[in-house]
């Protein structure tokens, strides 16, 4: 039942990614700089865990007004989370960083938050440490597509430190 609402929220998530790609494309603006970002992603959560792979869905926001630029490029903070196909939930909000290089942004992460394992992998504490690297195509000026890999930790806070590796696609749509 559970992997069947999962698998319709799935299909829903793909419908949405490609409606805004088409939208992007048929309705291209040339208006102001867009404010707020959003990343729709999904991937393979703790691919290197054959027992508690499993599949993942996920939003992040980046309001672009809330940058800075300092001696480690543009910095701005991300809000998100992602559920996995086990009901394991990760709420967080970190600080990332964006270098331009022509059509191509490289964008690493770090983002504290919390971790509710539900029916996947017990990391070990509530609190956890998502490290990220993301690399994305800009497709139009106010769309991208990207992978992103991340790493999930607790730092060694827990009693365990199990961990999670996890890649993922990305659509990136600026509104």
């Amino acid at each position: 039942m559970i992997k069947t609402i999962f698998h319709k929220i799935g299909k829903l998530f793909f419908s949405s990614i490609f409606l805004c790609f088409f939208a992007t494309i048929a309705f291209a603006e040339d208006e102001k700089q867009k404010e707020t970002e959003l990343n729709f992603f999904t991937g393979m959560f703790d691919f290197s865990d054959d027992s508690k792979r499993s599949a993942l869905f996920g939003l992040e926001h980046q309001n672009e007004n809330l940058y800075r630029n300092s001696f480690l490029g543009k910095l701005s903070p991300v809000t998100g989370g992602l559920i996995t196909a086990d009901n394991a939930v990760y709420l967080y909000t970190g600080v990332q960083a964006e270098y331009h290089l022509g059509g191509i942004d490289i964008i690493p992460s770090f983002s504290p938050g919390f971790y509710s394992e539900g029916d996947g992998k017990d990391l070990g504490y509530p609190l956890e440490f998502k490290t990220e690297v993301q690399l994305n195509f800009n497709i139009s000026e106010n769309s991208h597509l990207g992978m992103s890999y991340n790493h999930i930790s607790n730092a060694s806070l827990g009693e365990k430190n199990p961990g999670a590796n996890s890649y993922m696609l990305n659509f990136l749509k600026k509104f």
